[in-house]
């Protein structure tokens, strides 16, 4: 009996070390059904499976508790292959990327046309939506997480609605309270 006591102590540490942080992610047709019964915005993470940073944000930033928790209660987090085959529908038009190699699927690959639409010009990209579906802006390159706290609530709050210059946003990130840890 003390056997089994110490195995099973042993076996609740191990799985609350290994257990870690994770968010919820959605599809985008999925987050946008979603906004119309419950508006929040959308941030959809454009990656490509060959990028080291795109890793990196997963397991750093992404894997990061109070990031992960954050995007889940306030946010439809999108996962998108910037360079893979999905179907996309927004807005009234349609995305496929015809130029897609089933045989390149895990280096680079035809760059989806949705990918140009949003505007992403490097790896990894998050893009920001409002909570009605609408494009606010596109944020390039690796964020640990207090730096993609900042965006978070600049959106999440609609802090950016009183950010009419550069001045306007070097002062609210000079100024800005971190909350998360990282």
């Amino acid at each position: 009996m003390v056997l089994f006591n110490r195995s099973l102590v042993l076996f609740s540490l191990l799985l609350a070390l290994t257990t870690h942080a994770q968010v919820k992610w959605y599809s985008l047709e999925d987050a946008l059904a979603a906004q119309k019964e419950n508006p929040r915005p959308i941030m959809l993470d454009a990656y490509t499976v060959w990028c080291g940073p795109c890793k990196l944000l997963d397991k750093n930033t992404f894997g990061n508790q109070d990031v992960s928790d954050y995007l889940n209660a306030h946010f439809y987090p999108v996962k998108f292959n910037a360079e893979g085959n999905e179907d996309i529908e927004f807005q009234g038009q349609s995305f496929s990327n015809t130029s897609y190699d089933p045989k390149k699927s895990s280096v680079r690959n035809a760059t989806h046309p949705f990918t140009r639409f949003l505007g992403v010009s490097g790896y990894p990209t998050l893009v920001f939506f409002d909570d009605s579906g609408n494009y606010l802006t596109p944020v390039v390159g690796y964020l640990n997480p207090t730096q993609i706290e900042i965006y978070l609530k600049l959106v999440h709050l609609k802090h950016y609605e009183q950010i009419k210059s550069q001045e306007d946003f070097t002062t609210y990130i000079k100024d800005f309270d971190h909350q998360f840890k990282g």
